[in-house]
Parts: structure tokens; sequence; C-alpha cells
């Protein structure tokens, strides 16, 4: 019981006197949770649009294929992307494995078809009803893409949340393409669970509050973006 007191007291005074090895690990998980989501919005979003608003021979298919992906094992992706950046592999040309943009790479695999499921059935959703409006004034697919987006941009902000947790939160892709590398590619992640192998109990609950708390405000964010986007639009 003493043991785990201490940790927790560790903790919280590396998180009141800011602790330059926890801000670094924490600020460095954030920047490329950021990056991957981005990436990720600017593809996934508009391609879940495009689906959610056209007809094509082995659509069913494909939405199904998205929603799969959703749960797509990250350790299966981790271990695709080693040997895809790997010095054997197709793109270990630009010596991208054990760095930051692997690990961005990784977690955009990741996230992109969350985004883009969530984004079509939004979309869908949206189309629905405005549908016979977009047909009358005769709007092309690429500019009724755009109008549904920005349309329904506070409930994709929702998706966007919802890739975001699953980035900050992942730990088996980054750590097999990252190489969990102190000061280069330690994250939140990786680092509670070296530092739990190592008994620096301390620094690990520090992280584990922190990723803890920021799981707690992207579900709130999402619930409070949810409700606000349908008062909007009600």
């Amino acid at each position: 019981m003493s043991e785990i007191a201490t940790a927790f007291a560790h903790a919280f005074r590396l998180i009141v006197e800011l602790d330059p090895k926890l801000v670094e690990i924490v600020l460095r998980s954030l920047g490329i949770s950021l990056s991957a989501v981005a990436i990720a919005g600017i593809v996934g979003m508009p391609f879940g649009a495009l689906v959610a608003i056209t007809r094509f021979p082995g659509r069913q298919a494909l939405i199904i294929l998205l929603n799969s992906l959703m749960g797509l094992p990250p350790v299966v992706v981790g271990v695709v992307l080693y040997l895809v950046l790997s010095r054997s592999g197709p793109l270990g040309i630009f010596g991208l494995l054990f760095s930051p943009t692997a690990m961005v790479i990784a977690q955009t695999c990741l996230i992109t078809p969350i985004v883009a499921a969530l984004s079509r059935q939004i979309i869908a959703d949206l189309y629905e009803e405005y549908r016979e409006l977009l047909r009358s004034l005769g709007i092309s697919t690429r500019r009724a893409i755009w109008t549904l987006i920005w349309d329904g941009r506070l409930s994709l902000v929702t998706a966007l949340l919802a890739g975001f947790g699953r980035a900050s939160g992942e730990v088996g892709a980054v750590l097999i393409v990252g190489g969990n590398i102190v000061h280069v590619t330690r994250v939140m992640t990786t680092a509670i669970a070296l530092e739990t192998s190592k008994g620096d109990l301390g620094l690990a609950v520090g992280l584990g509050i922190i990723v803890l708390v920021l799981s707690i405000g992207i579900n709130a964010a999402a619930v409070v973006t949810g409700q606000f986007a349908r008062r909007i639009q009600g």
C-alpha cells in the first residue's frame, strides 16, 4: 500500500512541477497524434462523404470494409509498416523506420478508417435531408461533398475526436515502428510500458494520469460537440 501511495505522490509531483522528461514525452505524443488526426481528417472525411453520396458497384462491400477496419489490430499495422519501411522494404530507402514520421504513418493508418466510416454515416444522414435541394440546384458531386462537410462540420468534429482518442492511446504499432527511443520516439503509452517494467512507477503513473485525463476530456468534448451540433441542426 505504501508503494502505491509513494508512486502516486511522485506522479503528482512530476505533473505539478512540470518535470522536463514528462513534458517532453507528452508534447511528442500530442504532436504525433495531432499530425495523424490532421492527415486522417484531410483524407478520411472527403472519402467518407464520397462514399455516402455516390452509388457504385461494390459500395456496400466498401462500407463493410470501412466499418471492419475501425477495429484494425495495431500490431498488424505495425508489422506491415515495419516490413515496408525496413531497409529491405520498398520504402526502406527513405530511412523512416524508428522515427516520429513512421509513428505518424502508423497512427494515420489506424485512424483514417475510423474518421472515414464515421464521416460517411454523418454525411449520409445530412444527404438524406438535403438531397432534393442539392439536385434541384444542379450542384456537382464535388461541390456537394464540400457543402455537406461544411454543414456537418460540428458533427464531424466528433469523428476527429474519436480518431484522436484511438491515436493517443495506441501502443502496439508505434512501439514496433518507433522503437521507443529516448528523446526521439518515446511517447506516453510506450513510456508507461517501459517505466513500469523498469520499476519507475512514479513516471508511469504520472503519464497514465495524463492519458486518462486526455481520454475523459476527449469523450466529454465529443458529447458536448454532438449535443451542440444537434441543437444547431434542430
